[in-house]
């Protein structure tokens, strides 16, 4: 934008100066060569009196002092002779002979003739004026005319570069502006004190900046709120774990409340935080994955499903907060149990990636997804088989989070094999 506010300056201002230097320079050279003829006629005439009165002699000695002393050359044509400085008889003096003063261009130059007469005879001043003396102080006026249209095209390009530095500055920040509210920092505004449009546009965006923020808040509160009133079914879940007299039985779906506990709490704190993992966030891939599958462990026994498990030894830091990766393990497992019959075997995985991070897969040996299912099933609010569709899709996100992805394959056994990319610190 500054170059082009630039261009159309110079063109414009170029223009300007043309239409104003050009007509100048020619009138400076009209009036220089005004000025010389006009001269050169006045030290013709202040020789009319002389040549109509003084003698031959006398006055060749008068016109060769006054050709020596004058700019111009001067000369006489009287009786077939010329005095003072040498001329050729031209058409113009022929005409003059025959009594017409007058003035014309010749060869280098302009010559200008007067007739007087002499007793029995008409002589003929001539005055020849060069090219040089007509255009004496020309290319002088012509180069500081030159020079102040340069300056005044400088001084146009330095103000139009001024308030092209405003404009363009102003248009970075509210760029600036657009990317950070972007990147989800709605605490960004725009300066509203740039000039013009500009600073409407930056006032519009400071209240749409304001309404997301405000519109987000409630959001925030309102799921929040959601989750919390599943406290109370959980709370009531609990004290009849607590009421069952079998000890093992009364553990296990303990344990089992405590965990739905722990989410719900995660929910309303991470409702709160705008929704995302904090910045800088890391966690033991290792820890976690194994924490998760020993939890789902008790469940597969009593479902009769044979699970492998091919954890490979941590640490193996992932830039993802714990309570996301075991969230994304959680639905990765518990779309095996919910999807594919009782008695299906499944193996989860986890092992290093060269770049850094943890590649987790889980295989189970159910049902194949049938082709083309593969991309959609990653899509938000998507399922095939009636439930809610945002199981893979909070693994998707939390890999992508990181820097990895989610991709969707066949197991060796026939059924589905999901591969989540975690990255590694510095992935994001």
């Amino acid at each position: 934008m500054r170059r082009r506010v630039l261009l159309l300056v110079a063109a414009t201002t170029t223009l300007v100066l043309v239409a104003f230097l050009v007509p100048l320079a020619l009138l400076v050279k009209n009036v220089a060569a005004d000025r010389a003829v006009q001269q050169a006629t006045v030290e013709a005439q202040q020789l009319t009196s002389l040549v109509a009165t003084t003698d031959r002699a006398s006055l060749a000695a008068t016109v060769r002092k006054v050709d020596a002393g004058s700019d111009y050359a001067v000369s006489v044509f009287l009786d077939g002779a010329v005095l003072g400085a040498p001329a050729d008889r031209s058409p113009l003096v022929a005409l003059a002979e025959g009594g017409t003063s007058t003035s014309g261009e010749v060869a280098g130059g302009r010559q200008i003739v007067f007739a007087v007469a002499r007793p029995g005879s008409t002589a003929v001043i001539s005055t020849f004026v060069s090219d040089a003396a007509l255009a004496a102080g020309v290319p002088r006026a012509w180069l500081l005319l030159g020079a102040l249209g340069v300056a005044l095209l400088l001084v146009s390009l330095l103000v139009a570069d001024r308030l092209a530095r405003t404009f363009v500055r102003s248009t970075v920040d509210l760029a600036a502006v657009s990317h950070r509210l972007g990147r989800g920092e709605l605490d960004a505004r725009a300066d509203i004190s740039a000039p013009g449009e500009l600073g409407v546009v930056a006032t519009a965006l400071n209240g749409l900046a304001g309404r997301i923020a405000e519109a987000l808040r409630e959001e925030r509160e309102t799921i929040a709120d959601l989750s919390h009133r599943v406290r109370t079914p959980l709370t009531s879940l609990r004290m009849d774990a607590d009421a069952i007299r079998d000890p093992e039985v009364a553990e296990r779906i303990g344990t089992g409340v405590d965990a739905v506990n722990r989410a719900v709490t995660e929910v309303i704190q991470q409702a709160r935080r705008r929704g995302v993992s904090p910045e800088g966030a890391t966690t033991d891939a290792a820890a976690v994955v194994a924490g998760r599958v020993a939890f789902w462990t008790v469940l597969a026994e009593d479902t009769e499903r044979e699970l492998t498990v091919d954890v490979a030894p941590g640490p193996l830091p992932v830039a993802l907060a714990g309570a996301d990766l075991e969230a994304s393990v959680d639905a990765l497992l518990g779309n095996v149990f919910a999807h594919t019959p009782h008695g299906t075997a499944f193996r989860v995985g986890l092992h290093p990636r060269p770049d850094g991070g943890a590649r987790l897969t889980v295989d189970d040996a159910g049902p194949a997804m049938p082709a083309g299912r593969h991309t959609g099933a990653l899509r938000r609010g998507v399922s095939g088989s009636g439930s809610s569709g945002l199981g893979l899709d909070i693994v998707r996100r939390s890999a992508e989070r990181t820097g990895g992805e989610v991709r969707l394959e066949s197991s060796a056994a026939g059924g589905l094999r999901v591969v989540v990319e975690l990255g590694g610190l510095g992935a994001r």
